[in-house]
């Protein structure tokens, strides 16, 4: 990697890392000379013209539509059933077993295989919904200390059921995509009126989200015994947030301008069967959940997720390490709290977590929490103080298992603030 930048050597590595044999997550993306994005997978630092490869023999004799593959989302894929996803990397991994990600061969052997230099990732997904939960213990704790400091940081539903509400799926983007600082009503703590302006807290959210990869039917809920079969797979999720618009609209009614601005997805899918291996135990949950809620077996994950801040200029530095363990409400539960209503689901559907904060210092998972809303600012190692985000800061967030020699991860989710719009009325 001589001669590279010091960014592009460390994609490089967590793409060497992340997407290994035991992986090939699925996403979309336009390939250098070409007009319209198409079906991926990836391996190492390459990504897998998955149409290319079935032309090649590699997937084996397949039924499915010629053109199933070069479709600009997964939707249609997904729609066929795990047993097609679960073919495509069976079929994957026997081909590329002999060999290393940074094989220097690898190319010339598979024409299939694509530099990811040469690709642009986009949206894996169309989204038609998108629901954002409240699953973590110590980040609803967290922020329950600092808006109710004399009263019980957890309101009386929350150990309950999976908090949640409707968030917006027409701004979720793809990782690489700018966010906009957006503006919004909000009320200083000194002023007497509201004032309109961009947003001066401007925050992220470290989450994991899942992918739907089944419809269900209106007025039928999803059980949590068979959650998992509605999953298709999982990508890291930044849900941006305007502390300041949200603090002053959020009640009655919740979260609205401060938070549908804007949500970063990680562009590969990491599907349901690769992550099984990472499966663990989750909390203890106290008091008993309703008979609804109830799950049996390892329904949480363990994925370290790492959060880094960069400035212009600068090189990533670290802020944050947590990790899915942590979740209290699983994603068994979520599902099934969300379709207990008879509320139906559909294929490309997300589902986030909500914030992923650990129980210890360093893990939390927003930047309202780690400097203790603006009084604790980091340092980065060249000196420079944050408390919320900048003009031209870039967040990107990593998570990856690892577990008895398997390891993999989801590459980069990733997003850079630009300015304000001068005068967006």
């Amino acid at each position: 990697m001589e001669g590279m930048s010091f960014f592009k050597q460390w994609y490089k590595a967590i793409c060497e890392a992340d997407f290994t044999i035991h992986n090939f997550p699925f996403g979309s993306g336009i390939i250098r000379g070409e007009k319209s994005p198409r079906s991926l997978s990836a391996f190492g630092y390459y990504a897998i013209d998955l149409h290319a490869a079935r032309q090649a023999g590699v997937l084996g004799n397949l039924t499915w539509s010629e053109d199933i593959f070069l479709r600009p989302v997964l939707n249609d894929f997904i729609a066929l059933g795990k047993e097609a996803s679960e073919r495509v990397r069976k079929k994957l991994q026997d081909a590329l077993a002999r060999y290393s990600p940074d094989d220097p061969d690898l190319a010339s052997l598979f024409p299939w295989l694509i530099p990811m230099d040469h690709v642009q990732l986009t949206m894996p997904v169309h989204v038609p919904n998108y629901t954002d939960f409240y699953s973590s213990l110590e980040h609803a704790t967290n922020l329950g200390r600092m808006f109710r400091p004399d009263g019980d940081p957890l309101l009386p539903n929350w150990r309950h059921m999976p908090i949640g509400y409707h968030g917006r799926a027409s701004s979720i983007v793809v990782s690489g995509t700018p966010i906009r600082r957006p503006w919004g009503q909000a009320k200083p703590d000194d002023a007497a009126e509201p004032v309109f302006r961009p947003t001066q807290l401007l925050d992220i959210e470290l989450e994991f989200a899942f992918v739907v990869g089944r419809n269900s039917s209106l007025g039928q809920p999803v059980k949590t015994q068979e959650a998992l079969d509605y999953i298709f797979g999982f990508v890291l999720f930044n849900d941006w947030s305007a502390r300041d618009i949200q603090k002053w609209e959020y009640q009655p009614l919740g979260p609205f301008l401060g938070k549908n601005f804007g949500s970063t997805i990680s562009p590969w899918i990491v599907t349901t069967e690769a992550l099984e291996p990472f499966r663990i135990e989750g909390p203890v949950q106290e008091p008993a959940v309703l008979p609804y809620l109830r799950c049996e077996g390892p329904l949480n994950y363990d994925i370290e997720l790492n959060v880094y801040l960069q400035l212009p200029g600068q090189e990533p530095a670290l802020i944050s390490v947590s990790n899915t363990r942590y979740l209290y409400w699983n994603v068994c539960q979520q599902l099934a709290h969300h379709t207990v209503n008879g509320c139906n689901v559909q294929i490309g559907d997300i589902y986030a977590s909500g914030t992923i904060s650990a129980p210890y210092r360093g893990g939390e998972g927003s930047l309202i929490e780690l400097t203790r809303k603006g009084a604790e600012p980091i340092t980065l190692p060249d000196g420079t103080k944050r408390t919320f985000l900048q003009d031209h800061d870039t967040v990107h967030f990593r998570g990856f298992a690892m577990r008895d020699g398997l390891s993999l991860g989801f590459g980069l989710c990733s997003g850079r603030i630009d300015p304000p719009l001068e005068n967006p009325v």
